[in-house]
């Protein structure tokens, strides 16, 4: 059955910004659709991209553009240790084969198979272990790791050798690999030898490089989050459907950040 839906909001809103945020499809998705001719409202065929829906009117998707947004797949996987992402040499195991149902946490419209294309949407090395991203979503794949994504990935990583101010700092900002500055970094400490990093870009095996730059040697890499998306309690070597909520919270915009509120200088104002 087609999806449908009365639009209750109080002010007209754009259809594509309103499918949004009802987590539905993207704005450009939306935009795709309706270029197709597979939008309505109140019966009428939506022709212009920037077509507004009123209070009180509804909404229509047809059957083929439900199942256009439901082509497409996206799992999280708890990685282990052992596993590369994509690509392996002669003998190396892939994330992908984890992908069966036997290791499948909740459900899934279809378990993947050998000929089903499902590319890293950030990669995790061999060594390296945690939440990883295979998708087939080209929208989410440049959310995540397309050159304008703004998402910040946290690690929690084990290593051996002194941490000092100064490691720290130029963990922070301050190193380049292969001739380019780095962007800046939270780096801090959260136990004994273990530091937490969140990174807003992905530069191969960016990390242990950094560490290795610093004097630290890195034992164990862990990532536990992609911007709202967190590893939470999936059993290593387990996956799951990545849920609509979920996929509408990476593709969301982050808020711009406020502001600093300027210090007034000389004496405060006298209340009147």
């Amino acid at each position: 059955m087609a999806w449908t839906r009365r639009y209750d909001e109080a002010e007209p809103q754009r259809v594509n910004r309103w499918l949004a945020q009802n987590g539905v499809c993207s704005r450009r998705e939306a935009e795709d659709l309706i270029a197709r001719g597979l939008v309505s409202i109140d019966g009428e065929v939506v022709a212009d991209v920037g077509r507004k829906i009123e209070p009180g009117q509804t909404l229509v998707l047809t059957d083929a553009a439900e199942e256009a947004l439901q082509s497409s797949l996206t799992v999280v996987i708890h990685k282990p240790v052992g596993f590369v992402s994509a690509h392996p040499e002669p003998g190396q195991p892939q994330a992908s084969e984890l992908l069966t149902a036997e290791r499948l946490v909740g459900d899934s419209p279809f378990i993947p198979d050998a000929d089903t294309s499902l590319p890293p949407l950030g990669r995790l090395d061999m060594d390296s272990r945690g939440l990883l991203l295979l998708s087939n979503d080209g929208v989410l794949a440049k959310a995540v790791i397309g050159p304008e994504s703004e998402l910040d990935k946290e690690y929690l990583v084990r290593v051996t050798g002194e941490i000092t101010a100064r490691s720290l700092q130029l963990l922070r900002f301050g190193l380049k690999l292969d001739g380019r500055q780095l962007r800046r970094a939270d780096v801090t400490v959260v136990g004994v030898q273990e530091l937490r990093f969140v990174l807003t870009e992905g530069r191969k095996r960016q990390i242990r490089r950094m560490c290795e730059m610093v004097g630290l040697h890195v034992r164990d890499l862990f990532r536990i989050r992609i911007g709202p998306l967190p590893l939470g309690d999936l059993p290593e070597g387990r996956w799951r459907v990545l849920t609509g909520e979920e996929r509408a919270a990476l593709l969301k915009p982050p808020a711009p950040a406020k502001a600093p509120q300027r210090q007034r200088s000389g004496p405060p104002r006298r209340p009147r």
